[in-house]
């Protein structure tokens, strides 16, 4: 049986998670990766999704991350991430009023005190974050 490798996903706020896993997978901004252990040591940016693991006892879990970082080396993946949050952990209620708000501001097209770039990010993270949370767990 492979070796488990060390996952730590920290934000600016707090540490997320730190655990051994099996597989970690995550959100490239040029494609999702995978990191067993010994992968060869890397480092990319993240977009918007779901870091995917499966933990030492062989479960699935999921993290949501809105961008950062990630370095891979043979016995660690860290993630640095602009804010992050287990899946259990997701408020949906909260998700819900963050996308309607993105998607109120979005339809003001001619109001010049809206930063569109910005109300599209929230719109992106909110969705998100619902359909991670409204997944099916397995």
């Amino acid at each position: 049986m492979a070796e488990n490798i060390k996952l730590e996903i920290v934000t600016p706020e707090k540490a997320v998670v730190s655990e051994e896993a099996q597989i970690v997978m995550a959100p490239g901004t040029l494609g999702e990766f995978g990191v067993l252990s010994g992968h060869t040591p890397f480092m990319t940016s993240l977009k918007i999704g779901a870091v995917r693991y499966v933990d030492k006892e062989g479960r699935e879990r999921f993290v949501f991350v809105s961008g950062g970082f990630a370095e891979a080396l043979p016995d660690r993946v860290t993630i640095l991430a602009e804010s992050a949050e287990r899946r259990r952990d997701i408020d949906v209620g909260r998700a819900k009023a963050a996308m309607q708000r993105a998607e109120d501001r979005l339809r003001k097209e001619k109001d010049e005190n809206i930063d569109f770039t910005r109300a599209r990010a929230a719109l992106a993270r909110a969705t998100y974050r619902i359909r991670l949370a409204e997944m099916p767990r397995i």
